[in-house]
């Protein structure tokens, strides 16, 4: 049933009326009376006989398509297990909402004409050409076993100028010869857009669909349906594909699994990664995990050996990646003593000038969007914050008024609470404070900017200036000349376990912009190269990083090496549910700490092997606390990718 209590996380029993009896498939979504009241329910399972005696009709068919499919269902099962979730969450990211309209076009329609089985026209072989994973030395092979219907399990750690989308599409272009579906998963819209093109110039068009929240009910619905129906093998999508129903799948994939937005934010927070790779260990299908860094979750799986890396020689490497220096050097020290301190060192200036006069682009990426998103007492130097709910205050334009960023009220006469001073300064520059003064350094030079407001896609290959947020960096035709990473302390001082990690990540996305060294491609990080995540980005080793940052999470205690969850509430709602949970012997529990809106935080940890236990004790006292009807809510949440 729809029922979101963890005390009722069970299947019920129900009789299916003769009148029914055609309709009352496995799968259906199905109303049902449950305490008085008609709820809503999936019908999983059709038996002849029942344990329990006395049981309630089934009122109503809602839908005779049978949208859940079996592999899905088990696949919910396991995942709500893993996150100490309610089935009925897991089902509501599975299965998007029914659209009447939708499912009245697609019943009425008659079926579409039987593909071939490769899905390709041609003989099954056709289209699939590993040329462009023969820089990988074992890219061709994982390919092959794709095709004769193996299930070969890779982390690939993807070259700068890589076309990533391309690549995929071939590995799904391989599996989809071998007569077997696929799932894909990117973070964002323009990574799938990047990934529908390619795979359209593979397959050909109507080999596949899209699922994106960002389709809108009547067109995700409509995708979503032609793949339960088995009119395409293909799937492709942002998160909301992961649960995507495929028949005979052969491979499941991910694009940038260290990008947060692959990270539910509804309840029970599964992770795309983590539900993939369930898929393809349930399905005895390949797996996929790419990037241009690697997280240490993919790590593990290297080192487990549950899947083989696929990396190109360091030659290649060299060959393929452009020139990177960064600014903090003793070398770069010495001849311009102001590097340590100066947000555009005179070797980042010297970088960006010397492409632009040889007529190519220069990304410039910037952690903060917005024009002066903190600002500062410009004679103490305290932050200034708002007089009424302490928040940050901004600066959104040259002549703006200062502003809350948290509540939103104006502070046209800040004064300051230390010095009483009334003149401000940054604290942090955006993307267009950065924008605007880089416009001054290089005039008649077009200045663009690419952030959340305006994302752009791709930029001319000519001389410009391109200002971007990690994530939003356009392409440019033939790569840019020169990538100018900034304010890097923004990234690497950040009080998160991931703080080093998702710094490289966003760098190597960057740099991975950039034309090879030999092709006159500059790389200039503001920062000290003696610093790990710096280190890895100047040999572009995210491996390495990995490695390193996987033994230290081992040492500390930290996930992935431990299974770790959060529990987050009012003081006494979680040391309630604490009290009642079994906990599994070796349970570590630290804490509290603040959370957010007055909240504490508590963190239980165990190791890997207990990780089904822990899940298990949090979900059942979690049961006992919603059968009771206790009042204050508490969150659960495993392996979560902010813990403090």
């Amino acid at each position: 049933m729809d029922l979101p209590l963890a005390h009722l996380d069970r299947p019920f029993d129900y009789l299916v009326p003769d009148e029914l009896d055609a309709e009352a498939l496995p799968g259906v979504r199905v109303k049902v009376r449950f305490a008085g009241q008609l709820v809503d329910g999936w019908l999983l399972e059709r038996v002849a006989e029942s344990d329990h005696p006395r049981l309630a009709y089934l009122e109503k068919v809602v839908s005779s398509v049978p949208v859940l499919a079996p592999e899905v269902a088990r696949l919910a099962r396991a995942v709500a297990d893993r996150y100490a979730g309610s089935l009925a969450d897991v089902l509501r990211l599975a299965v998007p909402a029914r659209h009447a309209r939708v499912e009245k076009e697609l019943t009425a329609a008659p079926p579409p004409a039987a593909a071939p089985a490769a899905g390709i026209a041609g003989p099954p072989s056709a289209g699939v050409d590993p040329r462009g994973w023969r820089d990988y030395p074992a890219g061709p092979a994982y390919l092959r076993a794709l095709t004769d219907g193996r299930a070969p399990r890779a982390v690939w750690s993807a070259l700068p100028g890589e076309d990533w989308a391309a690549r995929y599409a071939d590995a799904v272009a391989a599996t989809v010869a071998g007569g077997r579906g696929a799932v894909v998963v990117v973070a964002d819209a323009r990574d799938l857009d990047r990934l529908d093109a390619a795979l359209t110039g593979v397959l050909g068009p109507g080999r596949h669909v899209c699922l994106s929240a960002a389709l809108g009910p009547a067109r995700r619905y409509r995708a979503f349906l032609a793949a339960r129906r088995g009119d395409v093998a293909v799937v492709i999508g942002t998160r909301a594909a992961m649960f995507a129903p495929v028949d005979r799948l052969g491979l499941v994939a991910i694009w940038d699994d260290g990008d947060d937005l692959h990270a539910e934010p509804r309840a029970p927070y599964p992770h795309a990664r983590e539900v993939l790779l369930t898929r393809a260990q349930f399905g005895e299908a390949g797996a996929l995990v790419g990037g241009y860094a690697r997280t240490a979750e993919a790590q593990l799986l290297v080192e487990t050996r549950w899947a083989r890396e696929v990396v190109a020689d360091r030659a290649t490497v060299r060959a393929r990646v452009p020139a990177i220096a960064p600014t903090g050097d003793d070398s770069h020290l010495a001849r311009d003593p102001g590097a340590a301190s100066a947000r555009l060192p005179s070797l980042a200036w010297t970088t960006a000038r010397d492409a632009l006069r040889a007529d190519l682009p220069v990304l410039v990426q910037v952690p903060r969007r917005g024009y002066l998103p903190s600002i500062a007492c410009a004679d103490c130097r305290a932050p200034a914050r708002c007089p009424h709910c302490a928040g940050p205050l901004a600066l959104p334009a040259a002549d703006g008024v200062p502003a809350c960023r948290w509540c939103g009220r104006v502070a046209a006469a800040y004064a300051c609470p230390e010095c009483g001073g009334r003149r401000l300064r940054a604290a942090v520059t955006g993307a267009r404070r950065t924008a605007e003064e880089l416009g001054r350094a290089f005039p008649g030079v077009p200045v663009r900017t690419s952030g959340r407001e305006e994302v752009l896609s791709a930029v001319p290959g000519g001389a410009g200036l391109v200002v971007a947020t990690p994530g939003a960096e356009p392409t440019a035709d033939g790569g840019y000349g020169a990538v100018l990473l900034l304010d890097s302390w923004a990234l690497l001082t950040r009080a998160d376990l991931r703080a080093g990690e998702e710094a490289l990540r966003r760098w190597l996305a960057a740099v991975a912009l950039a034309r090879p060294g030999a092709a006159g491609g500059r790389v200039v990080v503001v920062a000290d190269g003696g610093l790990a995540p710096v280190q890895a980005l100047l040999r572009w080793d995210a491996a390495w990083f990995a490695a390193r940052e996987l033994a230290e999470r081992r040492e500390l205690g930290f996930p992935p090496a431990v299974r770790m969850a959060s529990v987050t509430g009012p003081a006494d709602a979680v040391a309630d549910l604490l009290a009642g949970a079994r906990l599994p012997d070796g349970t570590d529990v630290l804490g509290p700490v603040p959370a957010d809106e007055g909240r504490e935080r508590m963190l239980v940890r165990v190791p890997r092997a207990r990780a089904a236990a822990l899940a298990t004790a949090l979900h059942a006292a979690a049961g006992q606390r919603s059968a009771r009807k206790a009042a204050d809510p508490v969150r659960l949440q495993v392996d979560p990718l902010t813990l403090f």
